[in-house]
């Protein structure tokens, strides 16, 4: 079954070769030509780019609009993307404590991120540093309605972030749910958020040293998903396993839901490529197509090897997989062309199955929805394979002198001071959390069901 395997996926890998090469082939045409017409205009061009750096910031409607409907979409993610998705994936006793904690840390993390982590995250004066900006815009001081952000207002700009800050947090739910105390949760997320987001947002995206290293992350493919695997993999550590885990059959109660789930964050994450080009324009367009052909290459990767290792491909593995090519692709969105995205999106699918199935079993960990195996394993995946595909020689989009040696080794570091940092904030953070509340239900407690025994309500009554 493993030589089929391993056979079906360099017939996959040949598929998508062929075209790319010839893509590829085109666009060092075009380079060339290109490089010879700018040596005729140079100066021209220069003579542009600085009264372009000289002109003051305009509103544009059109971008304003689509980043307006980008927030919503990602909004649309969370809530109730998301929160179907991994209430689906939980038993029926606990779907309420799944879908509070989602609501809930997106409330939270919406108001910390207007109180102090957009400034801490973006402000990038005199005083910023390498991890964290400044106070200059805490509790958004100065930004008026007449503020931009590039063509948009700067309000658009820190409600679209605030999205991110809180689909982030959410997402580390799915790996401790069914046996943590809601308190804890709360303590935690306000712990994480400040000490690992908001520093890495800023390192990655605003004006740290890994923006200046030159770490290409288009969307969060390290700030959100390796951020949230690697803080999820450690408290799926230290809470322990589940009651039964691994003598009784933890099953889906609802995988109605989840795919449900698993289409409203396909729509949604649409505004989170997309619109991290900050700009209705070509760059859209391209993230946009990006996030289509790379989730339906690794749906239907995922499926593929589900079919040949288990006998069947399922639905489970449908919405795992369309989760999978989503956030392989994350980071290399706008940077990839579309046959690199698909290749990516391949890749995603087939290790991110081995991620929940084969890397579960070596890592002994009670990840309750493969929060580590698919987002984290799918991030650090999507990172490094965003320093081979954006190079313009295989489609991607950046310069003529872009090194796909240099930016892969730029990657790995990037993708290395991610998890090392995300792992020790968690860690820390789930200490003071179990110091201040306890971490975990009682067993009793967790038999029950959270939903009863932490909100005092049922799901279902049946």
């Amino acid at each position: 079954m493993k030589r089929w395997l391993t056979i079906l996926t360099v017939v996959f890998a040949a598929v998508i070769a062929a075209p790319t090469i010839a893509y590829a082939q085109e666009i060092e045409a075009v380079v060339v030509e290109a490089q010879a017409e700018a040596g005729a205009d140079m100066a021209a061009t220069e003579s542009a780019e600085a009264e372009a750096e000289e002109a003051p910031a305009v509103l544009d409607r059109g971008d304003t609009a689509w980043m307006l409907t980008s927030t919503m979409l990602v909004i649309l993610m969370i809530i109730p993307g998301l929160a179907l998705f991994y209430g689906g994936l939980a038993r029926g006793k606990n779907m309420l404590s799944v879908l509070m904690h989602v609501f809930v840390i997106f409330c939270l993390t919406t108001l910390l991120w207007c109180f102090y982590g957009y400034s801490l995250a973006f402000s990038n004066g005199e005083v910023a540093g390498s991890f964290f900006g400044n106070l200059d815009k805490i509790l958004l001081c100065g930004i008026t309605m007449e503020s931009l952000h590039g063509t948009m207002p700067e309000y658009v700009w820190v409600a679209f972030q605030a999205t991110f800050a809180a689909i982030t947090t959410s997402l580390i739910v799915g790996s401790f749910a069914e046996r943590i105390r809601f308190s804890a949760v709360v303590i935690f997320s306000v712990l994480w958020f400040t000490f690992s987001y908001v520093p890495l947002a800023h390192i990655v995206w605003g004006d740290g040293f890994l923006a200046k290293d030159g770490a290409l992350d288009f969307a969060g493919g390290t700030v959100v998903h390796i951020n949230a695997g690697i803080a999820g993999l450690v408290g799926a550590y230290l809470l322990g396993k589940r009651v039964g885990f691994g003598r009784e059959a933890f099953t889906p109660h609802s995988l109605t839901l989840t795919m449900v789930g698993a289409a409203l964050l396909w729509v949604g994450w649409f505004g989170f490529n997309a619109g991290s080009a900050a700009a209705a324009d070509g760059l859209a367009g391209l993230a946009f197509v990006n996030t289509i052909v790379a989730t339906s290459a690794a749906t239907l990767a995922w499926l593929l090897g589900e079919a040949l290792l288990k006998g069947r491909p399922s639905s489970l593995g449908a919405a795992s997989g369309a989760v999978a090519g989503l956030v392989g692709v994350t980071p290399a969105a706008g940077y990839v062309g579309p046959m690199g995205a698909i290749a990516i999106g391949l890749a995603a699918g087939l290790v991110c199955l081995w991620g929940v199935n084969g890397l579960k079993k070596i890592l002994r960990a009670d990840d309750a929805f493969d929060v580590f195996g698919v987002h984290g394993v799918g991030g650090v995946l999507g990172a490094i394979l965003t320093g081979v595909f954006a190079a313009p020689g295989l489609g991607g989009t950046q310069g003529a002198d872009f090194s796909i040696a240099n930016q892969v080794g730029v990657q790995i570091f990037s993708v290395g001071v991610t998890l090392v940092w995300s792992a020790v904030v968690a860690f820390v953070s789930y200490k003071i959390a179990d110091l201040a509340v306890g971490l975990r239900v009682s067993e009793e407690e967790e038999r029950e069901g959270l939903d009863i025994r932490s909100h005092g309500e049922s799901a279902y009554h049946i």
